[in-house]
Order: structure tokens, then C-alpha cells, then sequence
């Protein structure tokens, strides 16, 4: 008879769980360390590190963030958490050392970048990028 109790029990909570208990995706404040925020660009935003930076977005960023950073892309469906629009003037706002430190440590479905993109200054060059989405 016990068995039975903790299976209902069990069974009752889940169901409670489920239907009162909304699931949601909303994305918690990236904290950004200072050190890393107030980092500078040592890239020139000219138009080879541009160039350089969309065609590593592409090959790694545009499946989930689209190719206008709109958060649009084919896997953004698949994930657990919003890939955000990277044109708007909030996203904007942040400094490239923020964007630096995103894209190198990465955090939940965002994956950690710093050891698939390892060339020299190709990350600040993603980073160039991404200031063409205004």
C-alpha cells in the first residue's frame, strides 16, 4: 500500500508541476566581469576584419543568430533559450570586450568559442561584425 501512496503522490506532484508551474525561457542578466567588459578591441574595424568576421559568423554563429543577427536562424527553434536580436540598439549598447567575453565563454545553448575560433584576432573580428547589425 505505501508503494502505491508515493507512486500517487509522486504521479500528483509532477501533474501539479506541470500545470501551475509556467515553463519559461527568459534569459538572466549575463554578468560580465569588468575586466572583461572594459577590455579594448585591438582590431581596427576596417574593412578586412569585417570581411574576416562574417565569414566566421557565418560558418559559426548564422545557424542560430540568422544572417542579419535577428535571432532567426534554422537551430534557434531547437533551443532552450532565445538567441536575442543582435541589431538592436540594447545589444548594440554593450562593449566589444562584453561581446568578447560571450562569444569566447558562452553560456547555455551559446557555446564556448574560444577553442573553435582561435586565430589570432578572429573573435574581435566576429565582434567588427556584429557592429554592422544596426
Amino acid at each position: 500500500m505505501k508503494k502505491k501512496a508515493i507512486v500517487f503522490i509522486t504521479c500528483a506532484l509532477a501533474i501539479f508541476l506541470f500545470a501551475f508551474v509556467p515553463a519559461t525561457t527568459e534569459q538572466k542578466p549575463w554578468l560580465i566581469p569588468d575586466a572583461a567588459k572594459n577590455k579594448p578591441n585591438p582590431q581596427k574595424s576596417e574593412a578586412a576584419s569585417i570581411a574576416n568576421g562574417k565569414t566566421i559568423y557565418n560558418l559559426q554563429c548564422k545557424s542560430c543568430h540568422g544572417s542579419k543577427g535577428k535571432g532567426d536562424g534554422p537551430k534557434a527553434a531547437t533551443l532552450d533559450t532565445e538567441c536575442g536580436d543582435l541589431s538592436k540598439a540594447s545589444c548594440q549598447a554593450q562593449t566589444d570586450g562584453s561581446f568578447f567575453y560571450k562569444i569566447s565563454e558562452g553560456r547555455k545553448d551559446m557555446p564556448s568559442f574560444k577553442k573553435k575560433i582561435t586565430e589570432g584576432n578572429d573573435i574581435w573580428d566576429v565582434v567588427n561584425y556584429l557592429r554592422t547589425f544596426k
